[in-house]
């Protein structure tokens, strides 16, 4: 390669995203106190940009505007400029996302902000186009005019950018409003069920038209919702809703049939065309998401999707030494000679090439049938390529197939006479194939960080497979990630998490100079990993670290004034609002999970000061979970288990007993959102021993492997029939 023309000081960062601009001619600064300082010294302007490396549109804006020497000498003379990686910086982008979407209707990546010396936000959008054009204004006319204003109108700019300061601080404040009191859960959920069923897409499943979203926490709760109203009609539809949206998107092309994974989402309304990235977060939760599928329908379809994630995570997004990577692009070169990359150019096909891929004739099927044939039939490929022209802006498409399943395996094998056995088979094949094929394609790009937050999201989707589809295998690539987040993303002087660590030469894993603290997200999403792998292993040790974690985040993050938790910790001059998120988004808002985790912690502790916690949390957000609890569809589910109480499944016995295991066996198959499950194996010296003393009164009865099921420590009669246990475990 030859030797870049510019290099700026992003070249000694960690971050691919920020790495991704280091030889940009703009002179790039990280966040940190060197640019603050700069721009107040020289009184300039700072602009700050935010995006992550696998964002279609912080491409484009790479291309059209930071890579040109023009713009980049504009951006030099008038502004500090300032890149973020959204995904190691959660904490600056959701103040000035906050700012954006405040102030423009709309918010996205990349985003452009315009500060004063003292980080205020004047003026900001998401992406502009280099030059001005019929309907938008270009960022070159932009840059100029503010640095103009700058000038000329210093003053009003800074009493401008202190009032929008002022107008923020008061609109995002979340805090408990006189009534201190959780709202009640059956009104909650009843309006969110109402609000769901309203905006669900009864064809083909999803909760819009278009663009169309993954949005495990919608789904999440219909399980629940269906859990705990089995028998009512509502129940039906809210399993209905949940399960034809699982098969819909496995059928679409956001599910990517030969390379396994769900990309980030739909275009249209059918799951067709995708936007290509895949993020480690879908899968995590995905999985999950599946696996209580499977749990609740016992079909099979569902088992095959878990495995497909989890089989793509293992071979493309994971650290040799333990870790998830964060995400695969979705622009890629169509060839090794290609000189422009393409979005989607790794996963589609033109027809031409899957019939020289699949030129076989079939035994057996109607005469003249190749592989080609069947495969092009049931995965909906056409000669001219099956992308609509209005979801293809670019033209980036023209020509090529995204698989989608258009047939049954049944409607496929009549077509051409064979048996779905054979034709199973025989797609099995053609897939095996295309793999090979893809496989000699340029990759799309790697973002190998890894954030704690979304490893405790994969650890979950792995534990949570791995007790479902009793696969133990699943259950100890779970082990080895948490292993993984505690040897590398963990302070054991201090006892806090960190939020990133990065993929090094000779698969070493570096961290940067100043390493990041963990967010309340990080928190959050690894202490619900601890107890999902808890409660797959049996392994206390995860739990003992859970419970730490747990009393950690109470005490950087909690709000004793208004309740619930801040996303970030007190202390950071450079962060000018500390917000709690009110919206569960790809994510679920860590302030939704942490309801439920607060009541698992407090089962397997008998700390009961947390049960007192989720109730707060639930108080402060009452308003909005009545008014639109479609905006968190997580914390209404977890208002439903508080207002429940778990239940304490306690199995008496020895963990390598058979009839242990079968016990464990029937808890795990079964969907029950509100259980926490326990193996009380007579070592009483044992950490659960030690937190619990109301274990040693618990026995086995005749010496067999015995269950009880208890409520506020209080335990049922036991039980040692599987047949008993499972009608107990029954929301």
């Amino acid at each position: 390669p030859s030797v870049p023309r510019h290099t700026n000081r992003l070249i000694n960062e960690k971050s691919p995203y920020l790495l991704q601009h280091a030889h940009n001619p703009v002179d790039w600064y990280p966040w940190g106190q060197e640019a603050f300082d700069k721009a107040k010294i020289e009184n300039k302007l700072i602009f700050l940009s935010v995006g992550y490396s696998t964002c279609h549109w912080c491409h484009v804006m790479e291309e059209e505007s930071f890579k040109s020497k023009e713009i980049g000498d504009i951006m030099n003379e008038h502004f500090v400029c300032i890149k973020v990686d959204r995904e190691e910086r959660p904490d600056v982008d959701k103040v000035y996302m906050t700012f954006v979407q405040a102030t423009s209707g709309g918010g996205g990546w990349p985003m452009s902000v315009w500060l004063t010396p003292d980080l205020k936000p004047f003026a900001g959008g998401t992406y502009f186009p280099p030059e001005d054009g019929v309907h938008r204004v270009g960022f070159r006319t932009v840059l100029l005019r503010i640095a103009e204003q700058w000038k000329e109108n210093k003053d009003a700019l800074l009493e401008s950018s202190q009032r929008i300061l002022e107008a923020l601080r008061h609109t995002s404040e979340i805090r408990v409003q006189g009534q201190e009191s959780p709202p009640p859960a059956k009104e909650v959920m009843d309006t969110c069920f109402q609000q769901l069923s309203r905006s669900y897409d009864e064809d083909y499943g999803g909760f819009s038209k278009s663009p169309k979203f993954p949005t495990p926490v919608n789904l999440n709760f219909l399980f629940t919702y269906w859990a705990l109203h089995q028998t009512t009609p509502e129940g039906a539809r809210a399993l209905q809703m949940a399960l034809h949206t699982l098969k819909m998107m496995a059928h679409g092309g956001i599910h990517d049939h030969i390379g396994q994974g769900f990309h980030r989402y739909s275009t249209d309304q059918h799951w067709h065309v995708p936007h290509f990235e895949k993020m480690l977060y879908d899968q995590g939760q995905l999985a999950a998401m599946y696996s209580r599928a499977f749990q609740i329908s016992g079909d099979e379809f569902f088992a095959d999707v878990v495995r497909d994630i989890l089989l793509y995570v293992s071979r493309d997004l994971s650290d040799p030494v333990g870790g998830f990577y964060s995400a695969e692009d979705a622009d890629s070169y169509p060839t090794t000679t290609s000189g422009e990359k393409r979005e989607g150019a790794f996963c589609v096909w033109a027809a031409e090439e899957l019939r020289a891929l699949l030129p076989d004739p079939v035994e057996g099927a109607t005469e003249g049938t190749t592989l080609g044939d069947v495969f092009m039939h049931h995965y909906g490929v056409e000669e001219a390529g099956n992308v609509d022209p209005m979801k293809d802006p670019h033209q980036e498409l023209k020509g090529k197939n995204v698989l989608i399943a258009r047939c049954s395996p049944e409607l496929t094998a009549a077509q051409f006479g064979l048996e779905p056995g054979r034709l199973r088979a025989l797609l099995q094949e053609c897939r095996q194939r295309l793999s090979s094929a893809r496989a000699r394609r340029p990759r799309p790009h790697l973002d190998t960080k890894m954030l704690a937050a979304w490893n405790g999201l994969m650890i979950s989707g792995f534990a949570q497979a791995g007790a479902a589809l009793a696969e133990q295998g699943y259950v100890s690539r779970a082990a080895q990630a948490a292993a993984f987040l505690r040897t590398h993303l963990f302070d054991p002087d201090s006892g806090r998490l960190l939020r990133s660590c990065y993929r090094g030469k000779d698969n070493s894993v570096e961290q940067s100079a100043v390493p990041i603290q963990g967010f309340l997200e990080d928190y959050v999403f690894v202490i619900q990993a601890l107890f999902d792998l808890y409660e797959a292993s049996l392994e206390q040790g995860w739990l003992e670290w859970a419970l730490h974690l747990q009393h950690m985040q109470d005490k950087l993050f909690w709000d004793p004034k208004g309740f619930a938790y801040f996303s970030t910790e007190a202390g950071d001059p450079s962060l000018l609002l500390r917000l709690k998120d009110d919206q569960d988004g790809a994510e679920p808002t860590p302030n939704s999970v942490t309801v439920t985790n607060l009541l698992r912690a407090a089962c397997y502790s008998g700390h009961m000061d947390w049960v007192e916690k989720a109730g707060k949390i639930l108080a402060a957000f009452s308003e909005r979970l009545q008014k639109i609890p479609i905006t968190l569809p997580e914390m209404v589910r977890a208002t439903a288990v508080f207002h429940q109480t778990l239940k304490q499944v306690v199995i008496c016995g020895d963990p390598q007993g058979e009839d242990t295991k079968e016990m464990l066996h029937c808890v795990r198959s079964v969907f029950s959102p509100n259980k926490v499950l326990m193996v009380a194996d007579g070592d009483s010296a044992g950490f659960l021993y030690r937190q619990l003393p109301f274990l040693s009164s618990l026995e086995r009865k005749d010496g067999k492997a015995t269950a009880y099921v208890c409520s506020n420590f209080t335990c049922s009669l036991p039980v040692t029939s599987v047949q008993e246990l499972r009608g107990m475990l029954s929301p």
